[in-house]
């Protein structure tokens, strides 16, 4: 072959080499994204395209390195037969080998899914309590985790998917959005976000938060279903049960749909609190309620009962200048006293006479999931003191104001509220708190409103949901199961002194590198003395 002749192969030779290797790139990169699909990560939107272009990038691999070869035999012969050759083969033959290793290392592990807690206190492993009421769930449990947009799901998500795992196949679950799916909240008996209704078969439990105690407190509940009973007082001029605005119709449905009975008590007749009340609420009551009556109410709470109180300002009651047993009973024993005022909040400016929910307790079970999503709206309110020395007793103010509000004690009909600092109380003002004593396990929950909860406002922004959240936390059945929560092992970045500091940077400049070069040279040597 003449050298001119030479010189034009070696040239379009190099053009198919290049040719050869952007479509190997391509091959490569199209096949990553074949493999995506196929696992079900990365789902194209023309796959007949991505087809046809993987097929044409491996046939132009082909036909590129076949021309290579037809324009250079020469070169590609001694590239064969070369001492090169033969390492180049080697190293290829392992790399193969290498990358088909992990190929079936991953396959078998994407097949074959496990997991291990090798954290140093297991906080990524169910407790041994939640491990065995899975494992003896007598049918299919299948939960509905209620949470909008605006609530992050993805703990939920975690712990749900550690019951799913640990059930054998027994437990399933799905997420819905309450806004824009409200007529299943609403058919569940659900109010607001971050609730999970766990069901099966014909039963149903609803858990307040995704914590694991929660989850595992009602999927018990759920197996083992027993009688809870709720009683609205009566007898005091409350509003009713039955439907109407100012009736609680709506809360006593919602609580019904959540497998409580809920029963009217008009303790004047009986003179006696049943024995199955797990909480007794006492709504907007009209008139005081009697000495006596309180002395009943004590005694149960004493035994281990519970109240919610929603005592609406004297005010708007009959109350008059007549004295109120309940509330001292409040005061005396719980440290929580119904502030004789009616809150004015400049927040809402079409209506001041509305108090507005601007602060909540992050960590009270009633309030935890309203910190952040919803607001709530107490009609004609009265603000709560609340006295935190009382013996055994711990009291949380659960919902207060933004300092632009007041509670105004003289108020004069027909005439415009006027903050007075000589008699008014300066916001935040508390609207309402809860209380739980250590040695008897009496709860109370104390609200200054009672219009929220009524079938007007009952489905306004929160109201609904603290309500029940309220009923709920009350009620609870706290002997069910007690999973010990885990201390989380706490791990402190010690920064290095200036020597250790110097020690690993002479390390990483130096040292590692310097041993890569020695390695390299020795390499290089070995292989001169063997020709």
């Amino acid at each position: 072959m003449a050298k001119n002749q030479k010189t034009s192969a070696a040239k379009y030779a190099f053009v198919a080499l290049i040719v050869a290797s952007v479509a190997c790139v391509a091959s490569v990169v199209l096949g990553l994204f074949k493999g995506a699909q196929g696992l079900g990560i990365f789902t194209p939107t023309k796959a007949n395209v991505w087809n046809i272009a993987l097929e044409i990038s491996i046939g132009l691999v082909v036909v590129g390195l076949a021309a290579y070869a037809l324009l250079v035999p020469d070169r590609v012969r001694r590239l064969i037969s070369g001492r090169q050759a033969r390492y180049g083969s080697n190293a290829l033959i392992l790399s193969l080998a290498f990358v088909g290793i992990l190929i079936v290392a991953n396959y078998l592990a994407f097949k074959n899914p496990k997991s291990w807690d090798l954290t140093e206190d297991k906080s990524n492993t169910l407790a041994p309590e939640t491990l065995q009421a899975l494992a003896t769930l007598p049918d299919k449990v299948h939960a509905t985790a209620f949470y909008s947009a605006n609530l992050p799901k993805d703990t939920a998500d975690e712990l749900l998917k550690k019951f799913q795992k640990n059930s054998q196949g027994k437990f399933t679950y799905e997420f819905v959005d309450p806004d824009t799916n409200p007529v299943a909240a609403r058919q569940a008996g659900v109010t607001g976000d971050g609730k999970i209704m766990l069901t099966m078969g014909s039963q149903k439990e609803i858990a307040a938060s995704a914590s694991e105690t929660e989850l595992t407190r009602t999927l018990i509940r759920l197996v083992s279903p027993g009688s809870r009973v709720v009683y609205f007082l009566q007898g005091h001029g409350e509003p009713g049960l039955t439907s109407g605005d100012t009736s609680f119709s709506t809360a006593k449905s919602t609580l019904e749909s959540k497998n409580y009975t809920v029963n009217a008590l008009n303790l004047a007749q009986t003179n006696k609190i049943p024995d199955d009340a797990l909480a007794i609420i006492i709504a907007g009551p009209k008139k005081p309620i009697t000495d006596q009556e309180t002395t009943l109410l004590k005694k149960y709470v004493d035994g281990g009962g519970s109240l919610v109180v929603l005592e609406d300002p004297i005010q708007f009651t009959d109350f008059g200048t007549s004295p109120d047993p309940l509330a001292e009973y409040l005061t005396n024993d719980w440290g929580i006293t119904l502030d004789k005022d009616v809150v004015i909040d400049l927040v809402n400016t079409q209506n001041p006479f509305q108090a507005v929910s601007s602060q909540y307790s992050s960590t009270h079970p009633i309030t935890q999931n309203l910190t952040q999503n919803y607001i709530v709206i107490l009609p004609q309110a009265r603000s709560i003191t609340i006295d935190a020395t009382k013996q055994n007793v711990t009291d949380t103010a659960i919902i207060l104001t933004t300092e632009q509000s007041w509670g105004e004690t003289n108020l004069v009909a027909n005439e415009t509220p006027q903050y007075d600092p000589k008699t008014d109380i300066l916001g935040p003002l508390t609207l309402a708190a809860a209380g739980e004593n250590s040695a008897t396990k009496g709860r109370v929950v104390v609200f200054g409103n009672s219009v929220f909860a009524t079938d007007k406002a009952f489905d306004a922004y929160g109201n609904g949901n603290i309500f029940i959240n309220s009923v709920d936390w009350a009620a609870e059945q706290e002997n069910i199961i007690n999973i010990t929560p885990r201390q989380p092992v706490a791990r402190t970045f010690m920064p290095p002194t200036s020597l250790g500091m110097a020690a690993i940077g002479i390390g990483l400049i130096f040292i590692l590198p310097g041993l890569v070069v020695v390695a390299g040279i020795s390499s290089w040597i070995a292989r001169r003395r063997r020709g």
